[in-house]
């Protein structure tokens, strides 16, 4: 089973548990200083689902009209620590998984539930609507925040956000064996008016004035996604 986690998430995603951490010889105060905040910026994060390999595409038209697929594996950050220290048994693991999948099935737009090992499942989700009636889409919700729409009616604009971690925090999850990669395109034939995306192409395909903004992620120190457009 870890091996076929390890082909489907790729070699990154766990890293070396059982080499020592670095001792700093007779500072022993700031060592445990710095092991108290690793944990107190970890335990921050703790009930946060995060994406470890996906794939997700947002088409936005110049009326608001959206549709969001993601189909990745993300982690239970705090399920995956517990594992990693052994602090709960497979049973106790197992139980946990039990209430993520019914967590995320209660969700209509989650089409596909799969748990494979130490705290990462994959999912299929897909929702549409209009963001001038609805005002925001958060996947997964807002207190499990990863990627964001929302419409500002008073500057008749829809800006496009992911998650922003601190370096710090990045640098602790990365340290801990969890990281990120994968893509995200945004298609639209709406007036682009700020965005950091990777790469900017024409998507004729899908009409005229269609451009597709792609974001790149290789791991977790990427930039954060962000992208504003204008509606009609």
């Amino acid at each position: 089973m870890r091996e076929l986690l390890r082909l489907s998430l790729g070699p990154g995603v766990f890293g070396d548990y059982h080499l020592p951490m670095k001792m700093i010889p007779k500072r022993p105060i700031i060592t445990a200083l710095k092991g108290m905040l690793a944990g107190i910026l970890l335990t921050s994060l703790s009930g946060c689902y995060m994406p470890i390999r996906f794939d997700a595409e947002i088409d936005i038209g110049r009326t608001g009209y959206y549709d969001f697929i993601f189909d990745g594996y993300l982690a239970k950050v705090n399920l995956y620590q517990d594992i990693q220290e052994k602090k709960i048994s497979r049973d106790e693991e197992l139980a946990q998984v039990t209430l993520i999948k019914e967590d995320f099935e209660r969700d209509s737009a989650v089409s596909e539930f799969k748990y494979y090992e130490k705290g990462h499942f994959h999912i299929n989700y897909k929702r549409s609507g209009d963001l001038l009636k609805a005002k925001t889409l958060t996947f997964f919700r807002r207190n499990e925040y990863i990627l964001g729409l929302s419409y500002n009616k008073n500057t008749n604009q829809i800006a496009m956000l992911g998650k922003s971690l601190s370096r710090d925090v990045k640098d602790r999850l990365r340290a801990a064996g969890l990281d990120t990669a994968g893509n995200l395109r945004v298609f639209t034939d709406a007036k682009v008016v700020s965005h950091n995306a990777t790469t900017v192409k024409p998507y004729p395909s899908k009409g005229p004035d269609y451009m597709v903004y792609t974001w790149k992620f290789s791991n977790l120190l990427a930039p954060t996604p962000a992208l504003k457009i204008q509606i009609q």
